[in-house]
C-alpha cells in the first residue's frame, strides 16, 4: 500500500486546458480521486485507470455528502489506499473549503500538498475581455460569495456597493434580484453588469446590462447557475456592452 497523502488540486474554471501541469502530475499519481460538481470530468482521464474516482460534489438541490462526510472519506481513503487527490473547481482555497479539508487530514498526521487553481472569479471575466482592474477606472476588486454558511446573502455586498471597486459575486444567481435591489438603494442603477454562465466552456452564455436591466436580460437569455456576476465600470470594456445597452433601451421604449 502507498503511504497516506492528500493533494488538494484546483481544477480551474471549466476548460480542461486550464489546469496546471502540477495538477496533472498529481492526478497521474492518484490512488483515489474525490471530485466536485464543477470540475470538467475530462480531467479524470489523467488519473490511472486503476484509481478510484468518486463524485462528492454538490449541485443545486442535490447534496449527497455533507462536508463532514467528505472530510472523513479523505482520511479513510488515504489510510486504506494511499494518495488521495481532492479535485476541486477553480482554486481549492477560494470558497472551496479546501483549507478545512487540509486541517482535518493533518489532524490525522496525513501529509497535505496544495496545488493552486485558476479561479473563475477573475478568469471567466478575463476571457470575455472584461478586466477586473483598469487604470483610472477602479482601484480594487471584491470577490464575494452569494450564499453564506447560514444561506443568506453576504453583508459585504452592501459594503461593496458603496465603493468604486469591481464586485465579483460567485454562487449568487438565485439572489440576483436581491443583489440588484441593494445597488439600487445606493443609487447605482446605471452601473454596468455582466453575468457569465458556464464560463470558459463551449456552452458559455453572457448577459450584459446595468443594474436596472440585468435581471430581465438574464431571464431572456434563459440563464442559470453556475454563473459569475461582475458589477462595475470595467464591464463597459466588453466589446458588446454598448450595443446590448442600446438594445435594452429601445426594447423598453417600444413596450
Amino acid at each position: 500500500m502507498n503511504s497516506p497523502k492528500l493533494t488538494l488540486v484546483g481544477a480551474g474554471p471549466g476548460d480542461p486546458d486550464l489546469i496546471s501541469v502540477k495538477g496533472v502530475k498529481a492526478l497521474a499519481d492518484a490512488d483515489v480521486v474525490l471530485y466536485d460538481a464543477l470540475i470538467n470530468t475530462e480531467l479524470l482521464n489523467y488519473a490511472p485507470s486503476r484509481a478510484l474516482k468518486i463524485f462528492v460534489g454538490k449541485k443545486k438541490g442535490f447534496c449527497q455528502f455533507k462536508q463532514s462526510d467528505i472530510n472523513k472519506m479523505i482520511v479513510d481513503y488515504a489510510l486504506q489506499y494511499g494518495h488521495v487527490v481532492r479535485l476541486k473547481g477553480g482554486d481549492p482555497f477560494i470558497f472551496g473549503r479546501g483549507h478545512e479539508e487540509m486541517l482535518y487530514a493533518q489532524s490525522f498526521n496525513i501529509p497535505v500538498e496544495v496545488v493552486p487553481g485558476i479561479s473563475s472569479s477573475y478568469s471567466v471575466p478575463e476571457m470575455q475581455g472584461i478586466p477586473l482592474t483598469r487604470r483610472a477606472v477602479n482601484e480594487s476588486f471584491w470577490v464575494i460569495t452569494g450564499s453564506t454558511q447560514d444561506h443568506k446573502l453576504s453583508e459585504d455586498v452592501a459594503l461593496a456597493a458603496q465603493s468604486t471597486a469591481t464586485i465579483v459575486i460567485l454562487m449568487g444567481m438565485t439572489r440576483l434580484p436581491e443583489i440588484v435591489e441593494i445597488f439600487k438603494q445606493h443609487g447605482k442603477t446605471e452601473t454596468p453588469v455582466a453575468v457569465i454562465q458556464n464560463g470558459t466552456l463551449p456552452n458559455e452564455k453572457i448577459a450584459l446590462g446595468n443594474i436596472s436591466t440585468i435581471v430581465e436580460n438574464v431571464r431572456k437569455n434563459n440563464m442559470d447557475s453556475p454563473a459569475v456576476i461582475v458589477i462595475g465600470e470595467v464591464v463597459r470594456e466588453h466589446r458588446d456592452f454598448t450595443s446590448e445597452v442600446l438594445k435594452s433601451i429601445k426594447e423598453k421604449k417600444f413596450q
